[in-house]
């Protein structure tokens, strides 16, 4: 199974006072090796204007994913940025049409219920892998699904045909459970976007994961 290991969710909105981009710096530099750049209150264009700066800070060190916006992705691609994919949640397009469109290209789809996982488990052959959560109540999403909790996470993990990476309140404390419950990886937006140095936070993260094995 791929090790997806420590996974940054780079969310504009929770990295202030710093730049997006500073937090994307200090993360690479700490090891993280995914880093998935979600701007939910950016214009297309701006959006499509930081992942290309973002990529430059993470070419040949971490993938780079583009949260829900497939058109900032082919953009950003087309203008020679090295975005490696896309995340996208239930509400977005289709997964299945997402790989139409993308071509080559990561795939990761966010899951939660039963449902979803079964759904997911169906179109397995387009997808790379799924984020699964809320572990806990978060308040980066508001409109998060009924926390998991570790156990159920450990429940999907087992249901879903394709590698799981938590996410929800999730800090490096948790990572032996994460990966004793089948857990692929685990992905923070706080405990590094908010850290007083997003480069140790990033690195303490890595070192909880690897020691969790």
């Amino acid at each position: 199974m791929h090790n997806y290991g420590a996974y940054l969710v780079a969310n504009t909105a929770s990295c202030t006072p710093r730049s997006t981009l500073e937090v994307i710096e200090g993360a690479v530099a700490g090891g993280i090796g995914w880093i998935q750049l979600r701007a939910k209150d950016e214009s297309a264009r701006e959006f499509f204007e930081l992942a290309c700066a973002a990529a430059k800070l993470t070419e040949g060190k971490a993938q780079l994913l583009i949260n829900d916006r497939i058109d900032v992705y082919l953009a950003a691609r087309a203008a020679g940025a090295a975005v490696n994919g896309i995340h996208i949640g239930q509400k977005d397009v289709p997964v299945q049409l997402a790989r139409q469109i993308i071509g080559e290209g990561i795939i990761g789809l966010s899951a939660s219920s039963d449902e979803q996982l079964a759904q997911a488990n169906k179109v397995a052959s387009v997808i790379d892998y799924l984020g699964v959560g809320a572990i806990r109540a978060t308040p980066t999403k508001k409109d998060h699904p009924a926390p998991l909790g570790l156990d159920g996470f450990a429940r999907a993990a087992a249901l879903a045909k394709l590698p799981c990476v938590a996410i929800g309140a999730i800090t490096q404390d948790d990572a032996a459970a994460i990966r004793a419950g089948g857990g692929a990886g685990l992905a923070v937006v706080r405990a590094i976007c908010n850290a007083e140095d997003p480069q140790l936070a990033s690195a303490q993260l890595v070192a909880a994961w690897e020691a969790s094995k």
